[in-house]
């Protein structure tokens, strides 16, 4: 490997462990010191391909303190591979820190390239790939998950977001309130793992599907959303309708106002949902 002190960011696999470059592993097995997320399991892969590298932990709790150790070790001529627990660092994982320090300091950064969650889930979701929004988890509590969403609703990329299985059904249910039932969804479960699954369809149906299923709510997801592909504010909204939202935003959240008026009207939620904020 050239340079000796060198900071290697390192991707790995996401679930198979085979999916790993004959470069990514001549890398681990040559470095001085391999900085993991979770050393149990990058313990696991390198067990698996015969490499006895020194590890140490990496992760979001220590990495303030740790960032700073290890680029001591690298100005002393070390060299460190940086690995998450799965795919490629910095992609919703812990090594911004590390990496900024280093690049700060004209230490040498170079990427050994691989596997990838969100690219993984792009290229066999069917959605469009020419241009996407990789927005990674979105907040856990309902408030500021549908504040986000709101101002990703009328992207015209297609949307690409992580989610755990305990939030799954909690999530596409605020989707589906902000976006609206039809907007076109691939689920993607475990990706290279044996479990994996693959689910297209509306927001709605996959909803459904995966509350009548509840072995489709364990495990990592990858979300891909289609992008917004109408303006719903030029739709023609009803005096009634109107007034029905803006009495009812005065009680409740703009995405639950517009989704009682519609079901009240038969009017549309996306159309009647994009007067929030208009007066």
């Amino acid at each position: 490997m050239n340079p000796k002190s060198c900071l290697w960011v390192v991707a790995t696999p996401i679930g198979n462990l085979q999916d790993i470059s004959l470069r990514a592993l001549e890398v681990l097995a040559e470095v001085d010191l391999i900085a993991a997320e979770d050393t149990r399991r990058t313990s696991i892969l390198l067990k698996r391909h015969g490499i006895s590298t020194p590890l140490t932990a990496y992760h979001e709790h220590n990495e303030k303190n740790k960032a700073v150790a290890l680029i001591e070790k690298l100005k002393a001529g070390k060299s460190i591979a940086l690995v998450s627990d799965a795919g490629t660092p910095l992609i919703s994982d812990p090594g911004y820190r590390l990496v900024n320090l280093a690049t700060a300091d004209s230490i040498v950064c170079s990427p050994v390239p691989g596997a990838c969650a969100a690219i993984a889930a792009l290229s066999v979701s069917g959605q469009p790939a020419n241009t996407f929004h990789f927005e990674g988890f979105l907040p856990a509590r309902v408030a500021a998950r549908n504040k986000r969403l709101e101002e990703l609703r009328e992207k015209s990329e297609t949307l690409i977001f992580y989610e755990s299985g305990r939030r799954l059904e909690a999530c596409l249910t605020s989707i589906a309130e902000i976006f609206g039932d039809n907007r076109e969804l691939t689920v993607c479960r475990e990706l290279t793992k044996q479990f994996e699954t693959l689910l297209r369809g509306s927001v709605e149906q996959l909803l459904q599907s995966i509350q009548q299923d509840r072995m489709q709510q364990k495990g990592e997801f990858v979300l891909v959303i289609r992008g917004c592909t109408d303006k719903p504010g030029t739709v023609e909204i009803s005096l009634q309708a109107r007034k029905m939202f803006k009495l009812l935003c005065a009680e409740l959240p703009a995405s639950k106002a517009a989704r009682i008026t519609a079901s009240i009207t038969g009017e549309s939620r996306k159309a009647i949902y994009a007067l929030h904020g208009l007066d």
